[in-house]
């Protein structure tokens, strides 16, 4: 990822957006683009598609992690989310099967530059070429983060989005929830330029504000950047709440809601989020297990007895992992 579209993750920030209030004179929202379906970069895209949704059940991550304190785990994207991203890479290369059956690809491979957007390409580099075929920005995120949705800054101008560019967002966390080996579930995958596009919509028809909604795109921009060519939209109000595509709404509500559903030890992702929240600011561990019990209580009333104790067993044993 560039800094010029990602901030350090998972840092606590203010929700400032004054609400959503879609002007009846707006323009239509945008739509994803239709794509020519005889197309060989149409039918890679749709492939390519396929394989980063197939990640949950290919995705390998060799070193488990241990030994994080409580404190530091709201931290655990910075620390590591690059490795997650690396890992999303070498799956897809591990893929080729699924997003080149026909082996008409051959000499291509994905490679991640972590200053380039997109920071993932589909690339060939024998005899001298250096042929993109399409490209990835991709952002991993920890399901457990503290802001309850991915931290990511996306804030590329649409026309440096080749047409078949994705964005892919893919959320991961460790098989014990605050340790084990790293696992991904189903990611967001959208059209690089629609979301963009959106973004843009979002920011100047769907805020409830009387500020200048005006973005200032560069001239010249175009797909494949190189780092010194400028391809970042400005708005002139508010740069810093800019780009977050969480907060674009709707365009990431569902993927968002089915994410925090996701069970991690049979406690939905949004009950560990609330627990990690809990552990940070309660006195002492016992308390912050009592607490958790009586959520889960409140919230799983139809779990079966055995499989609720089984639960609150989990939760005064996770307890004591956390203990300081």
């Amino acid at each position: 990822m560039t800094d010029a579209h990602d901030e350090p993750a998972d840092e606590p920030v203010e929700d400032d957006d004054p609400g959503e209030f879609v002007d009846p004179a707006a323009p239509d929202a945008p739509t994803e683009p239709e794509l020519d379906p005889d197309d060989k970069y149409t039918i890679l895209q749709t492939r390519v598609r396929g394989a980063l949704l197939a990640l949950p059940g290919e995705f390998e991550f060799g070193n488990p992690v241990s030994g994080i304190a409580a404190t530091d785990l709201f931290n655990l994207n910075t620390l590591l989310g690059a490795g997650i991203e690396v890992e999303v890479v070498r799956t897809l290369n591990k893929l080729r099967s699924m997003w080149d059956p026909n082996e008409e690809w051959l000499g291509y491979r994905f490679e991640r530059s972590a200053q380039a957007f997109p920071d993932v390409r589909l690339v060939r580099r024998d005899e001298g070429a250096n042929d993109i075929a399409l490209g990835i920005e991709l952002k991993g995120w920890w399901l457990l983060s503290k802001e309850g949705e991915p931290s990511l800054r996306y804030k590329v101008t649409p026309d440096a989005c080749a047409p078949h560019d994705l964005v892919c967002v893919v959320p991961w966390h460790l098989s014990d929830a605050v340790a084990g080996l790293p696992q991904v579930i189903e990611p967001w995958v959208k059209s690089a330029r629609y979301a963009a596009e959106f973004r843009d919509w979002h920011w100047q028809n769907a805020k409830s504000t009387t500020n200048d909604t005006t973005i200032d795109h560069p001239a010249g921009a175009k797909p494949y950047p190189n780092k010194a060519d400028l391809v970042v939209a400005k708005p002139r109000f508010d740069p810093d709440n800019f780009g977050r595509l969480p907060r674009s709404h709707p365009l990431m509500d569902d993927f968002l809601a089915r994410s925090k559903e996701h069970e991690i030890l049979g406690i939905a992702v949004k009950n560990w989020i609330s627990f990690l929240r809990r552990h940070k600011q309660n006195a002492t561990h016992d308390s912050i297990a009592e607490s958790l019990q009586r959520l889960l209580k409140r919230q799983d009333r139809k779990i079966a007895p055995g499989t609720a104790e089984e639960l609150l067993s989990l939760i005064r044993r996770m307890s004591d992992v956390l203990a300081p």
